[in-house]
């Protein structure tokens, strides 16, 4: 790297977590000290070369990947949450980290990153300053590392503001960040903390004092992010429907669906949560489904998971995320159900009044039956109209013209084909979408991002113009169709005198 930073700037120590104390006056004066420092750190940083950007982000990664350090995040994240479990959340953190410094190291994001010699341009990338990041509970390990990573790919520092649940394991993870940066000579401050309690005032302050604010989690946080008088990015909502047609091998299907469901107990906005299988193969898709491991329910025992999941309108805080055995004892389900995997319910309306169809973050699938592609494909607009939609979908099908035919009529950010959806969505081996954990849903969610959340977006672009022969058309050239539709007559001699 081109500039050596001594270890001695931002020196990282175990960051304490104060007990839990009364509602109080809000103080600025932590979230200003924290942005002072995230600003010392960043300027000097900024003076990086490529490979002092790409070491940063390298040790960032480590941070989280190594193994010891994943489980240990991961058995922290499920005590102090209650959400998922600790075997997936250690593959999770190992496999998004992996896979977004894969991207991260394919890309450029200092100096020149883009020369376009026809059009005389070439696109110099800048760091953007102090990136906010609002960080959601049921990630509070893995999220916050995969910001900070792209966030200081473009050279930039990371304050995370997290999800008060996850407090403590966001700010183990924030320590051993910190540490594997003093560790490559890096200022310890380029990724920070806000101080406990984290509270909606102490996160608007630094939404306020940021250079750009990147939210995942709550709709409110991102409303707040909109208007904090900062540049923002928010995500949006999941409640993924998939569908079954007639031409899908069932089993695969059900396999995928299956993985995908019950991975981390549901916990990822981009698992599944209804499934619309085409009449001529329904009662073959639900006995692969359950070959696979689902539970089919009962009208009576939907009724009672139905008064169960949601109290007072809103799902049970108790209940979400939580284990397959744990559930069917909640739900006052038969023994044999608690050997099963996950849970299906039938259901045949969408809205308010029917809340399986939203997303529930509950090892609980809704399952509707369309009578074509074509009723499937409706039911599934309906679904996304109702909850989810911008954020995606998918379809078990070998016929490639509905794949496209979805895609191109659907209100959806992404499609996804024959995939397990938790798998490919934000990211995959086998998927062209780029690792993240943070999903734009476009204007549909009211946010301004429609891809997956990368590197890029934590960059300013400087651009070099330089001249180029002269790219003039003729007026005809762009006005003829239009001329020819009002009867134009062109005045050839006072265009010829031009």
């Amino acid at each position: 790297m081109s500039v050596a930073v001594a270890p001695t700037i931002g020196r990282s120590e175990p960051l304490p977590i104060p007990p839990k104390t009364a509602e109080r006056t809000f103080d600025p004066a932590p979230v200003e000290a924290v942005m002072r420092r995230a600003r010392a750190a960043q300027k000097l940083f900024s003076e990086v070369d490529q490979e002092g950007a790409d070491a940063a982000v390298r040790a960032l990664a480590w941070s989280l990947y190594k193994p010891e350090n994943a489980r240990e995040l991961a058995e922290l994240a499920v005590a102090d949450t209650g959400l998922g479990n600790v075997a997936d959340k250690i593959v999770k953190k190992q496999r998004k980290t992996f896979g977004t410094l894969r991207d991260l190291l394919r890309g450029r994001s200092v100096g020149v990153i883009e020369q376009d010699h026809a059009k005389g341009l070439v696109k110099y990338a800048k760091p953007m300053g102090v990136i906010g990041a609002v960080t959601p509970s049921t990630n509070p390990g893995a999220t916050p590392v995969n910001k900070a990573m792209m966030a200081v790919k473009g050279r930039n520092a990371i304050v995370i503001a997290p999800s008060p649940l996850g407090y403590r394991t966001t700010a183990r993870i924030v320590t051993l960040m910190r540490e594997e940066l003093e560790r490559i000579g890096l200022p310890a401050d380029l990724v920070q903390i806000l101080p406990d309690p984290v509270t909606k005032d102490s996160t608007e302050a630094l939404m306020r004092a940021c250079d750009l604010v990147v939210v995942t989690g709550s709709q409110d946080n991102v409303r707040r992010a909109y208007s904090s008088g900062t540049p923002a990015i928010g995500v949006g909502a999941g409640n993924v429907p998939v569908m079954i047609d007639e031409t899908a091998d069932l089993d695969a299907a059900a396999q995928k669906i299956r993985d995908s469901k019950i991975f981390d107990n549901s916990t990822s906005c981009s698992s599944e949560n209804s499934v619309v299988i085409v009449d001529a193969v329904y009662d073959q898709a639900i006995a692969a489904l359950e070959r696979a491991g689902a539970y089919l329910c009962t009208p009576a025992e939907k009724e009672r998971i139905r008064e169960r999941l949601w109290v007072k309108g809103k799902l049970n805080r108790d209940l979400i995320a939580r284990d397959a055995p744990v559930l069917a004892e909640a739900f006052g389900l038969p023994p044999e159900a608690a050997d099963r995997k996950y849970f299906l319910v039938e259901e045949d309306g969408v809205g308010r009044a029917h809340p399986f169809s939203g997303e529930k973050l509950a090892l609980v699938l809704t399952v509707y039956r369309a009578a074509d592609f074509a009723a499937a494909k409706a039911r599934v607009a309906e679904i996304l109209e109702h909850q989810g939609k911008g954020h995606s979908c998918g379809i078990h099908t070998t016929d490639m013209a509905r794949a496209r035919e979805l895609a191109a009529d659907l209100d959806v950010v992404r499609v996804l084909v024959n995939f397990a959806h938790t798998f490919g969505n934000g990211g995959g081996f086998n998927s062209g979408l780029g690792f993240t954990l943070s999903m734009g849903c476009g204007s549909w969610q009211k946010n301004s991002i429609s891809e997956n959340l990368s590197y890029r977006h934590f960059l300013n672009i400087t651009h070099l113009v330089t001249p180029i022969p002269e790219d003039r058309p003729s007026p005809r050239d762009l006005f003829g169709p239009h001329w020819e539709r009002i009867g134009y007559v062109e005045d050839t001699a006072a265009e010829a005198g031009r």
